[in-house]
């Protein structure tokens, strides 16, 4: 670990844009002796052990060497690390004293990042994580009339499941999620009339970018963001021509690809800013895709810097009009007692705890927020290799929800909902918060 300056830094982090189109980037001894370099700081700091099974994985191989120390680690098991990093962030934002403008530099997600681009370079991807990551081709597949009912009902067979592990490494125990025929954009009615009351922040029109996960797996929940934006004198249209955000590519390290789905969602976004929209998307990832990595990867676009402005997570909307007073506090149902999981992708976007916020406006409703990862992160959960992690890194989770024996629980990450579900296993079923928010108010 390096002698000087062991004290953590006291400025708030900052970001240096990703590197990846350099030479250098794919440099695979260079990156090894940068992840020896960063592996030796959290040797020597430990404290991030509880966020996810990456530290304890990189812990245990420098504990079970033969000199107890990262030199003693051979760089052969380094991928052992980065397989269980899942991008999610809290290291670099909620944990790591070392982070820039910290002179030892320490980005431990964007190196792990950088190995599974050098790898991806050199191997590829597995087939497997070619259809998981593939979210716009699955979808529309799995949702053809003919096809949809089969792909439903082969999820919930324990047999074909059984075969779909033994084959593919989809783990059997995973909560695979359901597809929709009538996806979100077939169900979407149009634009709505009406002059937009614009506020501080917000135009009060919103294009929204339904998501993979939105328009093929969970359309009602599309849906009820749109009823609860519309019942609050928001514009709404769709965006047109959207493709997957790119999150799935990036966490396999397939840059090239989230480059090609950049180059189809920015424009797209850009013309509905340019008409007076807001954008806004369902799921934290998308958001974060948009507001952080994007930049990341091309600091000199200015039309990913005109998005990443102008994107908004749903409830840092919906607050946002409140502070204005362009917010209906007219609700008709309490929602009594509410666990509600804060979203890692959702975290560190740094908006605070917008959603906890907004839903505490409901009378008669209490809000306990968990911030602990739900250990679904991305595909991470439904692999075989990786469930039993999955599912020891949600427990925490559970048994917080357990414990506040609440009315409704749920989390901004629709798949991170269905995880807790599955694992608290007693037939419940989550509820995300838009769709509580929309109950509250009784349409």
């Amino acid at each position: 670990m390096p002698e000087a300056n062991r004290e953590g830094s006291l400025e708030a982090p900052t970001r240096h844009p990703l590197d990846w189109k350099s030479i250098s980037f794919y440099d695979e001894s260079a990156l090894l002796a940068e992840m020896e370099r960063v592996f030796d700081i959290c040797h020597g700091c430990r404290r991030c052990v509880s966020l996810c099974q990456a530290f304890p994985t990189l812990f245990d191989l420098v504990d079970e060497s033969e000199t107890l120390e990262v030199d003693g680690v051979s760089k052969a098991d380094y991928g052992k690390v980065v397989d269980h990093c899942y991008l999610c962030d809290l290291c670099y934002l909620t944990k790591c004293p070392y982070v820039p403008p910290h002179e030892w530099n320490v980005d431990f997600p964007h190196l792990m990042l950088r190995a599974k681009a050098v790898r991806h370079k050199k191997q590829g991807a597995t087939i497997r994580d070619r259809v998981l990551s593939s979210t716009d081709a699955v979808g529309k597949l799995a949702g053809i009339p003919v096809v949809v009912n089969a792909v439903n009902a082969a999820n919930r067979n324990p047999t074909l499941r059984g075969m779909l592990e033994k084959t593919l490494g989809v783990s059997k125990d995973a909560r695979l999620p359901a597809y929709h025929s009538r996806t979100l954009r077939k169900r979407f009615e149009g634009a709505t009339a009406g002059e937009a009351r614009p506020g501080r922040n917000t135009t009060g029109r919103v294009a929204l970018f339904a998501t993979c996960y939105g328009n093929y797996n969970q359309p009602a929940l599309g849906e009820d963001l749109i009823a609860v934006l519309r019942h609050n004198g928001i514009e709404v249209t769709l965006l047109e021509d959207e493709k997957c955000c790119g999150m799935p590519k990036l966490e396999l390290g397939d840059l090239e690809a989230v480059e090609r789905q950049k180059e189809q969602n920015i424009p797209a976004m850009k013309r509905a800013i340019e008409a007076g929209y807001d954008i806004m998307a369902l799921v934290p990832s998308c958001v974060l895709m948009f507001k952080q990595e994007l930049p990341l990867m091309y600091p000199e676009d200015e039309d990913v810097a005109l998005v990443r402005d102008h994107i908004f997570d749903p409830f840092e909307y919906l607050a946002s009009r409140h502070r204005d007073e362009l917010l209906s506090t007219e609700f008709k149902q309490p929602l009594g007692k509410v666990s509600y999981h804060v979203a890692c992708h959702q975290r560190v976007q740094r908006i605070g705890n917008k959603t906890r916020d907004v839903l505490s406006l409901v009378p008669d409703t209490e809000v306990k927020a968990i911030e602990r990862c739900s250990g679904h992160d991305g595909t991470y959960a439904v692999k075989k290799e990786f469930h039993a992690a999955s599912v020891k890194i949600g427990r925490p989770v559970v048994n917080q929800i357990k414990r506040n024996e609440s009315d409704h629980y749920g989390s901004d990450c629709p798949v991170a909902a269905e995880h807790l579900s599955n694992l608290l296993g007693d037939g419940s079923s989550a509820e995300h918060p838009v769709s509580l928010l929309r109950k509250a108010y009784g349409i």
